[in-house]
């Protein structure tokens, strides 16, 4: 099995790097390439949808990066503790009908031996907005990494 850099247990410095990774293959939105983060046996709640194992991941984000069109994310970390890490997140897109909304959410990670993320549970709140209020777009740029976000 091939390592998956940083590894527990986690530093604030690797929590981190850990956290900025998993928001730049989020933002790529190819499922096959944010799977291979996870063990093969992962296990996720998202919102109120539960997921096991790669195949299920793939199937669930292509589904969901299918809904979600211009989809551009931003996570924090928020605390970590050996192979924990807690995350708060927000995220913006636009509907198939154009209505544009911003979702905020909370994540708490397990990761195995090896970095992989074997348990994944986001609580996910969403919020209609206009297109003039997005604040995302895209990628987060190389000035902006390592900054946290307002509550709103």
């Amino acid at each position: 099995m091939t390592d998956r850099p940083p590894l527990p247990p986690f530093t604030r410095e690797s929590a981190a790097q850990k956290v900025q990774a998993a928001e730049d293959a989020w933002n790529t939105r190819d499922p096959h390439k944010v799977a291979l983060a996870y063990s093969a046996d992962s296990v996720w709640r998202n919102r109120d949808t539960f997921v096991t194992g790669r195949a299920e991941i793939v199937e669930f984000l292509t589904a969901k990066w299918a809904r979600e069109h211009e989809y551009a994310l931003r996570k924090d970390l928020w605390a970590f503790d050996g192979n924990r890490i807690a995350v708060r997140f927000r995220y913006e897109c636009r509907d198939a009908e154009g209505q544009c909304w911003r979702s905020y959410g909370n994540e708490l990670w397990e990761f195995d031996e090896h970095g992989l993320m074997t348990r994944r549970e986001a609580s996910i709140n969403d919020v209609p907005i206009e297109e003039k209020e997005r604040r995302i777009h895209g990628p987060r740029p190389e000035a902006e990494r390592g900054l946290s976000f307002p509550l709103e």
